[in-house]
């Protein structure tokens, strides 16, 4: 799970020194001032902030302009939050400040995701003011964030048919997942105002949150045409083409990414460092992601707990979920497989029931129905209730994108042979090719079956010999007594053979009896190769000699029907082929 926005973290400066203006330095303020305004006109605002504060640091002045204010400004377009921050609190604790700095600092709280002293800030400014616009559609953001659906119908009835209120509705319809509805509000504006180029990167993020990541490439391009070096639209590339191809890719092109930050921002950015994470496959994520996390930064919480999942490290998993209010489709699925996981460690019903209503409440929801992800968790909800007619449903609708992905193979494997489709079983479960997901007993479990009762017992009997784990016994159990029931006696017969010789059980010893006169009969019928039966009268005489102490008529019983095997060979002068 990658993220397309984030913060970042100013590196550490030493302020300029103060010193005396000259003439020819007050001639200089002019052009600087001009400067600044050229910078912010062409969106440089890592060249405007720079500019500000190295003024401001030396007690200089730019001619009439307030530094404070456009420091401000500079470092919010920027994406130096907490330095926005700061200097609007400076500016709120200065006498006369223009009361608009309530609702500038209540962004700046906004996007920090402090959502409720966003709210009180915006709500000091007084109702009203030239403001009165921007402060209903931060209001109407912060309802939407704290989910008080009763405060965003009021700010939402206040909205106007204005570019910036719609901007503002679009960015609550994404929120809500509702990205279609987005992406028709972008393309309305993008018709009536062509030079709003930043809404393509807008538009494309949707197209990326809908899983149609080519079309978030083109549309990204017409961008990054005009603006080559825009740190959003390089990281979404990147992300892209994660999703496109592999982490390598990614990785690549987030380099120039990395370049800029260091270069013309002086800035390490969080985003980035995150996302060459999830690029790398989780490397350094212990030492990465925990402090993102304190920062706010959510997409790491959320990757932390999959790496996690990834080394078998449930509790850990669990700890980081386990107060956390899913808002978003990702959250509310990865809380519901960590849920799934330890309600099935644990045998707790409680967690499964709320697993199970996590899968529903996503996969039937009208934003996630028809994406791949929903189809999932629709698949999931009915695995856990064993409704597997219902999973196969789901899973064949998806199955094409996932005909290299282990964990959906043995998925798919499992609900077909349930389904009694064990051709189906048997070809997805071959098709793993992970170890550790082969090497779990549940999986053997299940390819051993699907291979017997689709008439491959052989393939089920070679699995076994290959095993060297405790849990081959039962495995053996499974070929044993599922052979039998199938009629693949002579597999059933060295099954029980084994079991008989590790334990002396009554079980085991009638199992293979039977299983021996079930071979003996289908080679009388021409059903069986001779080289089976005389495989079996091996195993009776190593019965009739098991047998011979501990139980002598357990003994005699093995030797007559042996005699009988030696007397009919001997007979049709069988021979071994």
């Amino acid at each position: 799970m990658i993220s397309t926005t984030g913060r970042f973290v100013r590196k550490g400066a030493g302020a300029p020194s103060t010193g005396h203006t000259s003439a020819k330095q007050q001639l200089a303020k002019k052009s600087l001032a001009e400067q600044l305004e050229d910078a912010l006109q062409a969106r440089d605002f890592a060249k405007a902030t720079t500019m500000v504060d190295f003024f401001k640091a030396a007690g200089l002045t730019m001619g009439d302009l307030p530094l404070n204010p456009w420091l401000g400004y500079a470092a919010a377009h920027m994406g130096d939050i907490a330095k926005a921050t700061e200097v609007y609190r400076e500016l709120i604790s200065q006498e006369g400040s223009d009361p608009a700095n309530y609702v500038f600092l209540g962004i700046c709280l906004l996007l920090s995701g402090m959502y409720k002293e966003a709210e009180e800030a915006a709500l000091r400014y007084p109702a009203g003011g030239a403001a009165e616009g921007l402060r209903n559609r931060l209001l109407f953001l912060v309802a939407q964030k704290l989910q008080d659906e009763d405060k965003l119908m009021e700010y939402h009835q206040k909205l106007q048919n204005t570019v910036e209120d719609q901007l503002a509705l679009a960015a609550a319809q994404y929120a809500r997942n509702q990205f279609q509805e987005a992406i028709d509000v972008y393309k309305r504006i993008l018709l009536q105002t062509k030079e709003y180029l930043a809404l393509h990167v807008y538009v494309a993020m949707c197209y990326y949150k809908m899983d149609y990541y080519e079309v978030s490439l083109d549309v990204l391009n017409t961008y990054l045409g005009t603006y080559p070096n825009s740190a959003v639209a390089l990281n979404l590339k990147a992300c892209n083409l994660y999703r496109l191809y592999n982490g390598n890719t990614a990785e690549r092109e987030i380099k120039a990414l990395i370049d800029l930050y260091r270069t013309t921002y002086n800035m390490e950015s969080d985003i980035v460092k995150h996302n060459l994470v999830v690029f790398r496959g989780g490397e350094d994520a212990l030492q990465v992601l925990p402090p993102l996390i304190s920062v706010g930064l959510p997409e790491a919480r959320l990757n932390l707990v999959i790496y996690h999942l990834r080394h078998d490290q449930t509790s850990e998993a669990y700890e980081l979920l386990k107060d956390m209010e899913p808002l978003t489709p990702q959250e509310y699925i990865l809380k519901a497989v960590v849920l799934a996981q330890v309600g099935q460690q644990l045998d707790s019903e409680e967690f499964l029931k709320m697993s199970r209503e996590f899968f529903h409440f996503i996969g039937s929801s009208q934003s996630e129905c028809d994406t791949i992800p929903g189809r999932q968790c629709m698949g999931s909800y009915f695995f856990l209730i064993r409704d597997f007619g219902s999973v196969m449903t789901y899973l064949n609708s998806i199955k094409p994108y996932f005909h290299k992905d282990d964990v959906f193979l043995y998925l798919f494997g499992i609900a077909s042979a349930a389904t009694g489709n064990y051709g189906d079983a048997e070809t997805s479960l071959a098709a793993v090719k992970g170890e550790k997901l082969k090497n779990e007993l549940s999986y053997s479990s299940w390819y051993v079956r699907a291979c017997i009762l689709n008439k491959h017992a052989k393939r089920a009997w070679d699995l076994y010999l290959k095993m060297e784990t405790r849990e081959s016994i039962v495995i053996l159990r499974l070929i044993a007594n599922d052979c039998y029931r199938t009629g693949n006696f002579y597999y059933a017969a060295k099954a029980f053979d084994v079991l008989a010789r590790l334990e002396e059980n009554t079980e085991y010893m009638e199992g293979k009896r039977g299983a021996c006169i079930g071979v003996f009969q289908q080679v009388y019928a021409n059903e069986e190769t001779a080289d089976a039966l005389f495989d079996v009268m091996k195993m009776m005489e190593s019965s009739v000699e098991q047998y011979r102490q501990s139980d002598a008529a357990v003994s005699q019983e093995f030797e007559r029907i042996l005699q009988l095997m030696r007397d009919w060979v001997k007979e049709v002068k069988l021979k071994r082929k």
